[in-house]
């Protein structure tokens, strides 16, 4: 599958982050701590540049507690700080203010040299759609001032977000417009970043079934009270389907209604705590390659 979405409010978008970009002090990265890798915008390097950057990987309440902690790691030895937060619960959020002023204190320490006044450090949000900035500015500021949504592109335009020790100009959620690796995209679409109207039901749930069978076969199996997983992941995609009642006449299985439900229940965390990416993975596209090639 081919995932190719570049809305025309993305590409203002990016214009007007590079220019709002030399008012900003410290960059805060919003990453999807299911999927940090393929949440990951290749184009901010190119965007912020040398500007300090804080890392956020957030929806670790959905996230598998173990493979964020080889996430942090992963960060740490590439010396990028990487908080793990939650903007829906406010866990760890009370961190990122110290990390901020951390990360800045540099500049901070030139401007009192120069006898100008303390200011509030300016900071920048930036995230693809749908992995939390209004819920992490409304976490922030304790009110709320972001509109939020269960679905991707809600945030259409710019805005600062005063809240004593930061200031806070968010920004739309930045797609790119190519994904190189199929595997983003699938992990994208998975997790609810890209608008289901796109989207391919039965090719990203067949990812999905083969990742679970990979990394959590017992979360599977208990989630659709399964007695084994079949080799074959369409056979599984079927099991699943009868235990559910996704059925059409005569007792055919309905693959668009199991596709949709499965994700659904993967994204609101109902099957468990699952990343769908981790350092060094060993899924490839050739695992699914066989089976697409049928279809």
């Amino acid at each position: 599958m081919t995932i190719q979405w570049f809305p025309g409010h993305m590409a203002k978008a990016r214009r007007q982050v590079t220019e709002k970009l030399k008012l900003i002090d410290v960059v805060i990265e919003l990453l999807d701590a299911r999927l940090p890798m393929a949440s990951q915008n290749p184009m901010i390097d190119e965007i912020v540049k040398d500007k300090p950057r804080l890392v956020l990987l957030n929806k670790i309440d959905l996230a598998d507690q173990e493979v964020t902690e080889h996430w942090i790691r992963y960060f740490r030895e590439r010396e990028i700080t990487a908080l793990p937060i939650d903007a829906l619960s406010g866990r760890g959020v009370h961190k990122i203010a110290e990390n901020c002023r951390k990360l800045v204190e540099p500049i901070m320490e030139k401007r009192r040299a120069r006898g100008m006044n303390e200011r509030a450090v300016r900071t920048m949000i930036l995230g693809i759609p749908n992995v939390g900035k209004s819920s992490l500015i409304n976490r922030l500021s304790g009110k709320k001032v972001a509109q939020t949504g269960d679905r991707p592109a809600v945030t259409k335009s710019q805005q600062w977000v005063k809240m004593g020790e930061l200031d806070l100009l968010d920004t739309p959620g930045i797609l790119w417009p190519k994904f190189e690796d199929p595997l983003v995209g699938l992990r994208l679409a998975a997790s609810g970043a890209i608008k289901d109207e796109i989207l391919d039901f039965g090719e990203v749930a067949l990812f999905v079934v083969e990742y679970l069978k990979m990394y959590y076969p017992a979360l599977l199996m208990e989630r659709f009270k399964l007695e084994e997983l079949p080799d074959d992941r369409i056979v599984l995609l079927e099991e699943i389907g009868k235990k559910r009642g996704c059925l059409m006449g005569r007792g055919m299985i309905d693959y668009d209604k199991v596709a949709e439900l499965l994700l659904r229940e993967l994204r609101s965390g109902k099957i468990g705590a699952i990343s769908l990416e981790r350092p060094n993975d060993q899924f490839t596209m050739e695992i699914l390659q066989p089976q697409f090639s049928e279809s």
